[in-house]
Parts: structure tokens; C-alpha cells; sequence
């Protein structure tokens, strides 16, 4: 595992083989989160919006969406709003505003009551109105501000005057007309770039004439995050903190899977591998204590990231593994003796596939007809944190059993150093791995190759006849 990649189906083994324990850690982040908004006091947020006429760009918008929340409209705002200990400081983290399509600028406030929210929303924006005319200059000249079409006109009519006097007047028959038509045309001139000028300053002038659209509408519910949001997020944070501790774990281990490096631990030759169906054992080698029942309650008295199990053959295919793993042991020795069977403490598998050696080895006749039988054998457990192997007394010699991907070199050494210590030689290695078993043919039912061997032998039979 520590060197594959994380795909989705170990994800999905996470949660297959660890759901209860996640459900309990989801739980747990669910009441953190809820307890965590007991702590929040509950917030609301009102918005009002401000429509600004004329034509505007992108930067002059931000401009006024920075101008909505500058410290000189905050201040005004709560020097007017008056609530207790709530200063322009104070509103600069409860008040934001944004431009949206259309010359629009949306205010926000939040406070601690619908009511107050809505209050804070609303005199944000008349400061913000209020100060924003103040910067164009709407007050600086009331009477040009009101008549700005009186103004237009009047010139119009000057230059119509101008027209008229410039066709009265000599057309050009002394130096003196020819000079007067040419001021009354410059006159003209000058007249009509003021009214260009008056038509490019009314939208600047409108501009300050800002729209509010209606005063806030008051909040029905809590601005977010809300109570069931706190709740939902601490149990869905949980959640992925447990699938990326067990990743991370997964990562992180040194468990060794690769038998040349368990034959390598244990300083041995690898005799074989064994199969072992794959079914819930009955003994609980962790213990009944109240540990134990919580271990097994979670979900965690198994290995998660062990890989699902292959389809084996039947159990004349496991029983021929056995078979040949005990001769290879009755070729490893030089003579008949009795050896130790050493499986770590913990490790459920390699303890079926050692009995199940054992039992092999003793129901085979040469074991006991013949002198190069197999040897005789006892199953002992060896605790991994402090190994301690019976001293040599019948036995002269240790087999080892064990799963893959269950112990680290340093406890597979521990191991070979305690037998060593009894006086003890590793003879060999057999490493046991899960399968699962095929279901079972029913009686009256051929196999399915049956069909075929009897199709095979009738036609020989039709065609020698």
C-alpha cells in the first residue's frame, strides 16, 4: 500500500470495511459542530440596493462600492444608528457591498436581530447616498443644478439671435461688416461648444442623483453559517479526516508484503504459500475485555487494507499446496525431527493455515511408515512486542507461518532473534493468504466439466465403433 496509488477503490475499501467506525466519527464532528454553534450567536444580514443613473465604468463603480464602506460613511452610520458599544470600527466587519449588472450596488448589513440588520442596511446606504452627492458636488451651485434646461435654451436662443444679426448686416461690402460678421460667427462658435460642453456635463451631473430601490427587506432566517450548516460541516470534516488518516496510515506503513523481503526479515528460505478460505473466525485472539468489544463494535479488529480475496479452486487445489509445502520441508531437513510452528500473536490467518499444516502433516501415512517422513510439528503463538519462544527440548527447529502484509521487518526480526535465543534454527517460511472458497457442487449436480469429458468419450466411443 505504500507505494501504490490512491485510487478510488481503496476509498471505497475505507468505507466498506471501516463504515462503522466513520458513521461514529461522523457523528462526533456532527455534535462538535453543533456545540460549536451553541457558542456562535446566531447572525442576520439585510440588503438594500442603490441605483446609480447615467453612464458608468467598471473602475468608477468599485470606486463607489469602496466609497459605501469607507470609515467616513461607517462613522456617520453609527453616530446616527447610536447602539450602545457599535462604532464605525465595529461596522466595517458587519457591512460589505457589491456592483452587479445594471449600475447597481448591493449594501449589506449584519447584526445580531432581524430588526437591526435592517436598520444598519438602510442607513448605510442613505450616509453612502448622502455622502457620494456631496463628493460630485450636487450642492456646490443649486440654482445651475435646477435649471440646466433653462440654460440650453437661452443659448439657443442667443445663437438664433447671432444668425439673425450676421444676415442683417452688410454682406461684406466694407471692412467694418466683414469684421462684425466674423465675431458674430466666432460668438456663434463659442456658443455652440458651450451647449456640447453643458450636453457632456448632464450625465456627469446626473450621476449624482443616486436611486435607492426601497428600503431592506427584513431577514426571515439566521445568515450562514447557520446551525444545521456547523452541524453537516463537522461531521463531513470528520469524515475526511478519518479517510485521510487511514490513506495517510496506509502511506506511512512498513508492513512487508513482498516474500523476499519476509524470507530476507527472517533470514530463511520461503518454502510456499497456503491458501485459507475467507470466513469470520470464531476465537477472538484480542480478548473479551471491554477494549476488545469496542474494537470489534467499530469495525477495526480487522485489517482494512489487505486486498479483497481471489477466487481460489476447491479444497483438493488448497490441500495440494499443503501437501507440497510439507515436502518441501521434509526436503529441507536432513532428518526426521520435531519442529515448532511459531505464528505471531494477532495474526488469525497464518493460525488456521498453521493447524491446518499441522493436521496435513499428521494424516500423511509416510509420516509414520517411513523414515524420510513428514516431520512432526506443534503450533505455538509468539507475541511481536516481546517475543519469547519455548527453549529446545523435542523440537529442534522452527517453522514460521505468517500472513503478508501484517508485521514489519523489525518485528519478523524480534521473532528470529527469539527463536535463535531457544536455541531454535528457522528451517523455512510459509506465508498464508485469504482466498474465496467456490461454492460447493450439489450432490445430484455433475460437475461442469462432467458434460464435457462424457461428450469427449462418447465420440471417440461413435467413431472407433
Amino acid at each position: 500500500m505504500s507505494d501504490d496509488t490512491i485510487r478510488l477503490a481503496t476509498i471505497g475499501r475505507i468505507i466498506r470495511r471501516r463504515w462503522r467506525l466513520l458513521a461514529v466519527l461522523a457523528v462526533v464532528g456532527a455534535l462538535v459542530g453543533y456545540g460549536t454553534s451553541a457558542l456562535i450567536p446566531p447572525s442576520y444580514t439585510a440588503s438594500a440596493s442603490v441605483l446609480l443613473p447615467g453612464q458608468w465604468e467598471e473602475r468608477e463603480l468599485l470606486t463607489q462600492v469602496d466609497i459605501s464602506t469607507s470609515s467616513t460613511v461607517l462613522d456617520r452610520a453609527a453616530a446616527t444608528l447610536g447602539w450602545t458599544g457599535v462604532g464605525g470600527s465595529e461596522l466595517r466587519d458587519r457591512v460589505s457591498a457589491k456592483a452587479a449588472d445594471g449600475n447597481i450596488i448591493t449594501i449589506s448589513g449584519t447584526a445580531d436581530t432581524p430588526e437591526r440588520a435592517q436598520q444598519l442596511s438602510d442607513q448605510v446606504v442613505r450616509q453612502f447616498v448622502s455622502f457620494a452627492a456631496r463628493i460630485v458636488g450636487d450642492n456646490s451651485d443649486p440654482e445651475a443644478a435646477a435649471r440646466p434646461e433653462a440654460l440650453r435654451q437661452m443659448v439657443v436662443q442667443t445663437t438664433r439671435r447671432i444668425t439673425e444679426l450676421a444676415d442683417a448686416a452688410d454682406p461684406g461690402r466694407t471692412v467694418e461688416s466683414v469684421q462684425t460678421r466674423t465675431e458674430l460667427a466666432k460668438l456663434r462658435t463659442a456658443l455652440q461648444e458651450a451647449v456640447n460642453k453643458l450636453d457632456q456635463a448632464a450625465p456627469t451631473a446626473n450621476k449624482a442623483n443616486m436611486v435607492v430601490m426601497g428600503p431592506a427587506t427584513r431577514p426571515t432566517g439566521e445568515a450562514p453559517p447557520t446551525r444545521v450548516q456547523l452541524t453537516l460541516a463537522g461531521a463531513l470534516v470528520f469524515f475526511l479526516l478519518a479517510v485521510i488518516g487511514h490513506l495517510a496510515a496506509a502511506r506511512m506503513s512498513r508492513r512487508l508484503r513482498a516474500e523476499p523481503e519476509i524470507a530476507a526479515a527472517l533470514g530463511s528460505v520461503l518454502l510456499g504459500t497456503v491458501d485459507v478460505p475467507d470466513e469470520r473466525p470464531a476465537h477472538r485472539p484480542e480478548g473479551h475485555g471491554p477494549r476488545a468489544r469496542i474494537r470489534r463494535l467499530l469495525g477495526v479488529d480487522t485489517r482494512w487494507d489487505t486486498p479483497a480475496p481471489q477466487t481460489s479452486g476447491d479444497e483438493a487445489d488448497r490441500q495440494i499446496r499443503y501437501r507440497r509445502v510439507c515436502a518441501r520441508l521434509r526436503e529441507q531437513l536432513p532428518s526426521p525431527r520435531r519442529l515448532l510452528v511459531v505464528v505471531p500473536d494477532g495474526d488469525e490467518i497464518a493460525r488456521r493455515a498453521a493447524g491446518r499444516l499441522v493436521d496435513e502433516a499428521e494424516s500423511d501415512p509416510s509420516s509414520s511408515s517411513s523414515s524420510r517422513g513428514y516431520p512432526m510439528l506443534r503450533v505455538v503463538g509468539v507475541s511481536v512486542d516481546r517475543p519469547m519462544v519455548p527453549d529446545r527440548d523435542n523440537e529442534s527447529g522452527a517453522l514460521v507461518v505468517l500472513s503478508a502484509g501484517s508485521w514489519t521487518a523489525g518485528e519478523l526480526a524480534g521473532i528470529a532473534e527469539a527463536c535463535a535465543d531457544a536455541g531454535h534454527e528457522v528451517v523455512g517460511i510459509v506465508v498464508a493468504g485469504t482466498v474465496r472458497a467456490r461454492p460447493a457442487q450439489s450432490p445430484g449436480r455433475p460437475p461442469d466439466d462432467a458434460t464435457l469429458v462424457l461428450a469427449v468419450h462418447g465420440h471417440a466411443a461413435g467413431g472407433s465403433a
